[in-house]
C-alpha cells in the first residue's frame, strides 16, 4: 500500500478546498463549475504522481483508495462488513429489501421482477413504461435497500454503471425518516438529462450532498453539496472524462465522524461536505450526525430541469439504455488496531 502520497494530497485538497468555499458562497453553479474547472485545469498527471498501472492494481480487501494514496489513520484499520457488501452473485434477500414509497409523480417505486433483481453477477434496476398505474405514474422504478444499518466511521463504494434516460442513478445513505433525517448523497447521476441545454454538466457530474433534518430545530433542513467532475481525476485514471453510462465507474464515501464526509471517485478523492455549513452560506454549529443509516439504490425521474427533466417516454422501452447496473457494494468499519 502506498501511504501519504503528500503532493497529491494536498492537491486534491486544494481542490476540495475549492469544492468546500464553493457550497458554502451563495454563488451560482455556473461560475462555481468555473472556477473549479479553471483550478482543475492547472494540475498536470506529474503532479499526482500516479501511473495508470496504479489504477490496475486496486486491492478489492480494502478501501480503493488504500492502494493509491492510504490516509488511513495509522493506529486504525478497515474491517469488512459483510452485511452491507455484495458481489451479487444472487439475490440475497437476508441484506437487501424493496421499498415502495414514491417520489413526485410519474414515479412509481415497484417491487416486480421487471424492475430489479440479480443476474450475471450485477444487481440492476429498470425503469420501464407503465401508463396503467394510479395517478399518471408512467414511470415504473424501484429501489433497494440494505436490511443492515451502519454509523461513523465507515467506508462504502460501489461500481456503478448509469442508464442513459434522462433519470436520477443514485447511492446513498438514510435512516427513512423525511423529517428526522441523515442523509448522504453519494451520487444522484444523470447522463442523459432532457432539459434544453440545462445541465451541460450532469453527464460527468457526480450531485453528492448531505442533507440534515431535524424537526425541532430551525431551519428544519439544512445541505450543501460538493459536486464533483469525473474530468477532474488525474490524467492516470483511465476514467478520467468517461461518462457515467459509458462505463462503470467506483463512487465511494468515507463517512469520518458526525460532521465530516469525504467523497471518492475510482480510488480519488471527490469533495467533501462538513454537516453545518449550509448551502446558503450559513453554518449551524449544533448541527450534527447522529444516526445509524441504510444503503440505499435507486433510479428516478422528475420534470424540474435542476433535475435534468423527464425522459421520452420511448426510452423507458429501449432496455438497451434504461437500466442502472451495480457490479458490487463493499463497506467497512475503521476500527483500533
Amino acid at each position: 500500500m502506498k501511504r501519504n502520497k503528500w503532493k497529491h494530497s494536498v492537491l486534491m485538497v486544494s481542490l476540495g478546498s475549492l469544492l468546500f468555499f464553493m457550497g458554502c458562497k451563495n454563488t451560482s453553479s455556473s461560475t462555481n463549475s468555473k472556477k473549479i474547472k479553471e483550478m482543475s485545469s492547472t494540475i498536470k498527471e506529474s503532479d499526482f504522481g500516479f501511473s495508470i498501472d496504479d489504477f490496475k492494481n486496486l486491492n478489492p480487501d480494502y478501501p480503493s483508495f488504500v492502494s493509491l494514496d492510504d490516509t488511513t489513520p495509522e493506529d486504525k484499520k478497515w474491517v469488512k462488513l459483510e452485511d452491507m457488501s455484495d458481489e451479487f452473485e444472487f439475490w440475497d434477500s437476508s441484506k437487501w429489501f424493496k421499498s415502495t414509497w414514491n417520489y413526485e409523480v410519474p414515479v412509481y417505486m415497484s417491487t416486480s421482477d421487471i424492475n430489479s433483481g440479480v443476474i450475471n453477477g450485477e444487481l440492476w434496476i429498470k425503469a420501464t413504461l407503465n401508463e396503467s398505474n394510479p395517478e399518471g405514474r408512467w414511470f415504473q422504478t424501484a429501489r433497494i435497500h440494505s436490511k443492515a444499518k451502519i454509523k461513523y466511521p465507515m467506508y462504502t463504494e460501489a461500481r456503478i454503471k448509469s442508464s442513459y434516460i434522462s433519470a436520477y442513478n443514485t447511492y446513498w445513505l438514510n435512516n427513512g425518516d423525511i423529517n428526522n433525517r441523515d442523509e448522504i448523497d453519494i451520487i444522484e447521476n444523470n447522463a442523459k438529462p432532457s432539459c434544453d441545454g440545462c445541465q451541460p454538466d450532469f453527464p460527468n457530474k457526480m450531485n453528492s450532498q448531505y442533507f440534515h433534518a431535524d424537526s425541532s430545530m430551525s431551519p428544519e433542513t439544512i445541505r450543501n453539496a460538493s459536486n464533483f467532475s469525473n474530468t477532474y481525476l488525474s490524467n492516470a485514471n483511465p476514467q478520467k472524462g468517461v461518462k457515467w453510462n459509458e462505463d462503470y465507474h467506483v463512487f465511494g464515501v468515507w463517512w469520518k465522524d458526525s460532521k465530516h464526509i469525504q467523497f471518492y471517485l475510482n480510488g480519488e478523492p471527490a469533495g467533501a461536505v462538513v454537516v453545518g455549513e449550509d448551502r446558503s452560506g450559513e453554518i449551524y454549529h449544533g448541527r450534527e450526525f447522529t444516526r445509524d443509516l441504510e444503503i440505499i439504490f435507486d433510479l428516478w425521474t422528475n420534470e424540474a430541469d435542476y433535475l435534468g427533466g423527464l425522459p421520452p417516454k420511448k426510452d423507458l422501452n429501449d432496455d438497451t439504455i434504461n437500466t442502472m447496473r451495480i457490479d458490487w457494494v463493499r463497506t467497512w468499519t475503521l476500527e483500533d488496531l
